[in-house]
């Protein structure tokens, strides 16, 4: 069974997913979601999720199929797609693999660190003790505990610290000793053609202010709503999705709709120049393309999959 795929990254709102469609469309692929956000189907229009006239005019996979009180993980990602390789391949189709999670294609080209499988009875005690406290007291926590980790890790990344303590909790050793060890890996990097979507960074940053006020007015803000009523962990990741606590903070009455939707256009800013510094150094094997050259890219990924 053949192992071969077309991979897309980039920064939010660089294009991925338009690419993704011309190029499954010109070689009758699938296009998998591979953007830790578009996995919960909470909240299909705050993450950008296709639509669902999208979704019907191709096929569409891994995308809105995790509830969002799930802390859905690398790890979880990986499992879902060697799973959906495998019936892929028995299909006879090409996977076209669209997001922006680097970490996702870092796991899936070059494996992933093997640490140990936390108890779940670890893992509710540490996220019961954590609820309400601020990452910043977290991170302390942790720099106690585990200072190798806490070195690595940004004092306002609750997620990672959060799984570095339930690690260290359940092990009684530090998450950075078990991350020279990899597991194999799902794609062989000859039968890929990767590639990096680089627009212009003004050019980029206006398109994420004017998707998210799109977004507002197509009803992110009723999705948050609905999501932030659950009254889920706000430390889960759905909860954390680019732009849903500033929301969830003006639904509180803590913060004008005006000054909500600034901070979250600020903080996707602030995560597109993460997208960009870890593509640099974590993904070597993509080809950085800009926006001009996506007709030359739909014509060299059908030539490869024709080959």
């Amino acid at each position: 069974m053949t192992r071969r795929a077309i991979l897309i990254a980039g920064p939010t709102a660089s294009g991925k997913s338009a690419l993704a469609l011309a190029i499954a469309g010109r070689i009758g692929g699938a296009v998998v979601n591979a953007d830790s956000m578009q996995v919960y189907r909470d909240l299909r229009i705050l993450t950008a999720r296709p639509t669902a006239d999208e979704e019907r005019s191709l096929r569409h996979e891994l995308f809105g199929h995790v509830d969002a009180s799930v802390n859905y993980s690398v790890g979880r990602w990986l499992e879902d797609f060697r799973l959906l390789l495998d019936k892929l391949a028995r299909e006879g189709l090409t996977p076209v693999v669209a997001g922006g999670t680097g970490m996702y294609y870092k796991a899936a080209l070059y494996g992933l660190s093997d640490i140990p499988q936390v108890p779940a009875a670890v893992r509710e005690k540490i996220r019961a003790e954590a609820e309400g406290r601020a990452p910043e007291y977290l991170h302390a926590r942790l720099a106690e505990r585990d200072p190798e980790t806490a070195a690595r890790l940004r004092p306002t990344d609750p997620q990672r610290i959060l799984r570095a303590l339930e690690v260290f909790d359940a092990t009684g050793k530090p998450l950075a000793s078990f991350q020279g060890a990899r597991m194999a890996s799902l794609l062989d990097q000859s039968e890929c053609r990767a590639f990096f979507l680089a627009p212009p960074r003004e050019d980029l940053y206006a398109r994420i202010d004017a998707r998210f006020d799109d977004m507002l007015r197509k009803g992110a803000l009723d999705e948050v709503e609905a999501m932030g009523a659950r009254g889920l962990d706000p430390a889960l990741p759905a909860m954390r999705a680019h732009g849903a606590p500033h929301l969830l903070r003006f639904l509180r009455g803590e913060l004008s709709l005006k000054e909500a939707a600034a901070r979250g256009k600020l903080d996707t800013r602030h995560y597109s120049k993460r997208q960009f510094t870890f593509a640099r150094h974590q993904l070597p094997s993509f080809r950085w393309i800009a926006p001009g050259e996506t007709e030359a890219v739909v014509e060299e990924a059908a030539r490869f999959v024709c080959e």
